[in-house]
């Protein structure tokens, strides 16, 4: 017979479940890493049940980025590790077709721009939501929110909205 703790637990995971993995596979390449990073989320919180306040989605999310960092750091170490053993190697990358103009002003921007737009865009939170994530008072969430967009907007390209606008015409 499950506790009633249990039940509240497997009530959350089916619940926020998806939203969690959906946070997380936007940030990573691989579903099955993407997978294991959303289980992640939910071990944690597991360990944590009873030590938490209320587990909410904010909570998670923050979980979920703590160990989104931890990937990447790692991530970045085998990049540059295999980036070191190609130059040592002699080989050269290949052209590709380039990213989208929106992932190449996105990847010009500060971390801390990226990250409030995708909470805001992505991940659909609400302000409130926003600000427990970011661990700040709402009306700061909003003036980060306003930067990150102005931040974006500056290093569009001049023509760039010219030509959106006349391909949606």
């Amino acid at each position: 017979m499950l506790s009633e703790g249990e039940l509240s637990f497997i009530a959350l995971h089916r619940d926020m479940y998806p939203r969690v993995f959906r946070f997380v596979r936007r940030r990573v390449d691989d579903p099955q890493v993407a997978e294991e990073l959303a289980a992640d989320v939910f071990r944690v919180a597991w360990q944590k049940w009873d030590d938490v306040a209320p587990v909410d989605v904010a909570w998670l999310f923050t979980v979920a980025r703590n160990l989104l960092g931890n990937a990447y750091r790692s991530h970045q170490r085998q990049v540059a590790l295999h980036e070191r053993l190609r130059e040592s190697a002699g080989f050269s990358d290949s052209a590709e077709d380039g990213p989208s103009l929106v992932d190449q002003v996105f990847d010009r921007l500060r971390d801390k721009d990226r990250d409030i737009l995708q909470l805001a865009y992505w991940d659909q939170l609400t302000m409130s939501e926003i600000a427990a994530v970011l661990q700040c008072g709402e009306s700061a969430a909003k003036v980060r929110l306003h930067r990150a967009r102005e931040a974006f907007r500056k290093l569009v390209p001049a023509g760039a909205d010219a030509m959106a606008q006349k391909k949606g015409a």
